[in-house]
């Protein structure tokens, strides 16, 4: 029997199910919280995907496929391009439209996006999170998330593995050596640059072109977090000003302080020794 026979573009993609889970909550309801819900609902889909995507890439990078690494790289680029432009869409909402539901959100907040806090472990980010972070286990990460849920389970398994830096390490050793004590790094704690690994890296950009290819393409995710990040302030500073988050954070403020932190110092750091 061909189990396939009956499949829908609507049964297939589930469509029926996804357009009933927009609820708005809000009196009448206000017209901008279906865009509100919809735009963050995507944005959870988008995060989906990535999370899919950099799990392959640290397979692809473990085991030296330079090619396979480079397509994985650029399509994540890509999709953070995508949630950065959804940004100009959110925009569109004024502080006036935004307040008329606020009300409504209660606690919830950006910070409870437990897929975001993991790709950014999963990038690397273990301890920078903010106030309130502890400094040696970094569970700053997952403070805004509830205890014992699986979100925040999520994020301290990601914490406590290795991270997309830590196999681009494997991968840039299997070009040329690196200093063997950072391929056995304790790997729950957050990365500090290395002047060792960043004479090597400067070698394989001068001698090494797929390997220098693989250096740019995690700056230009790097990069691409930098970006969503920046105009991520932005956009809840033109919302909200500096009004305290609806999660209880300092809004705006938290958001600021999280700018200009890569997560691949040392492919930063070699830009002006070349």
């Amino acid at each position: 029997m061909d189990h396939n026979k009956h499949v829908t573009y609507i049964s297939y993609l589930k469509v029926d199910e996804l357009l009933e889970l927009q609820q708005p909550l809000s009196d009448g309801p206000e017209h901008d919280e279906l865009l509100f819900i919809t735009i963050h609902q995507v944005y959870e889909l988008w995060f989906k995907q990535m999370l899919h995507e950099v799990q392959a890439l640290q397979v692809a990078l473990e085991e030296g496929k330079s090619h396979r690494s480079m397509a994985l790289l650029g399509r994540l680029r890509n999709i953070m391009k995508t949630c950065v432009s959804q940004l100009d869409i959110l925009e569109t909402m004024t502080p006036l439209q935004f307040n008329s539901f606020r009300e409504r959100l209660q606690s919830a907040s950006g910070f409870q996006s437990a897929q975001f806090r993991e790709f950014e472990a999963v990038l690397g980010r273990r301890d920078q999170a903010g106030a309130g972070a502890d400094s040696k286990s970094g569970m700053g990460m997952a403070e805004h998330l509830i205890p014992g849920s699986s979100a925040r389970q999520r994020v301290e398994t990601a914490m406590a593995r290795r991270s997309v830096w830590d196999s681009a390490l494997h991968f840039f050793n299997s070009r040329k050596p690196i200093p063997e004590e950072l391929l056995d790094r304790d790997v729950t704690k957050g990365w500090e640059p290395h002047e060792g690994l960043q004479e090597v890296l400067i070698e394989l950009h001068r001698e090494d072109a797929e390997a220098s290819m693989i250096g740019e393409a995690l700056v230009d995710l790097d990069e691409g977090l930098q970006e969503w990040r920046y105009r991520h302030v932005k956009m809840v500073e033109r919302t909200i000003g500096h009004k305290i988050g609806s999660g209880g954070s300092s809004g705006a403020g938290y958001l600021a302080s999280t700018l200009f932190n890569p997560v691949f110092p040392d492919l930063w750091a070699i830009r002006s020794r070349f």
